[in-house]
């Protein structure tokens, strides 16, 4: 019965299906860094220098040129798939390119530029969103506190084996080490007792 408004994790959910999830089935807020690796290091422009236009379901690039998936027009339109990997590939045209002064800086060594689009860009849109509002860094602290936590029990409260088997026996094991930890808390919040000074 728990219907949580955000999950907070690491970039390791980050992953576009674990984000649809949680955005377009589940309506959680995710404050989670996006896994994107669409950055490039050899100077040339990334994907995020093309602006997306989701009414006409085109890209456009830094020099002004249009970046589509279909180029021809057929007399019945094809229906857009996305690859196995859930990609979606946009391309320009090779006159664009040929005549582009920023070639050089887009696509040096292939005839003409190609950008791809997960299908899931929607709900990374959103996490990406998020990560620029002041209750993404709140939530960011509190993560590391949890994961805190989480790495005293398996240092120093020796948890980082289970001993138990089964869902039932790890259930038992953490319990034990979150009460340990609560007492622990709780005898740091007890004030020492007061010393009567001799006179």
């Amino acid at each position: 019965g728990i219907k949580p408004e955000r999950l907070i994790a690491d970039t390791a959910y980050g992953k576009g299906e674990m984000l649809d999830w949680l955005v377009q089935k589940r309506g959680i807020a995710p404050h989670i860094p996006v896994i994107d690796k669409s950055g490039r290091k050899d100077g040339t422009f990334e994907r995020a220098d093309f602006t997306y236009d989701p009414e006409k379901d085109i890209y456009t690039c830094p020099g002004g040129k249009e970046l589509t998936q279909n180029r021809r027009a057929f007399a019945k339109p094809r229906e857009k798939k996305p690859d196995e990997d859930g990609l979606l590939r946009y391309r320009a045209s090779k006159a664009d390119c040929d005549a582009c002064a920023l070639k050089a800086r887009c696509c040096p060594k292939g005839p003409s530029r190609k950008v791809t689009r997960s299908i899931f860009e929607p709900s990374r849109d959103v996490a990406r969103t998020i990560a620029r509002t002041t209750q993404y860094a709140i939530s960011c602290k509190l993560r590391k506190k949890v994961e805190m936590l989480f790495a005293h029990m398996k240092r120093i409260l020796g948890l980082n084996r289970l001993r138990l088997r089964g869902p039932c026996g790890a259930h038992d094991e953490f319990h034990l080490a979150a009460t340990a930890q609560n007492l622990r808390k709780l005898a740091k919040l007890i004030p020492p007792p007061q010393v009567a000074r001799q006179a």
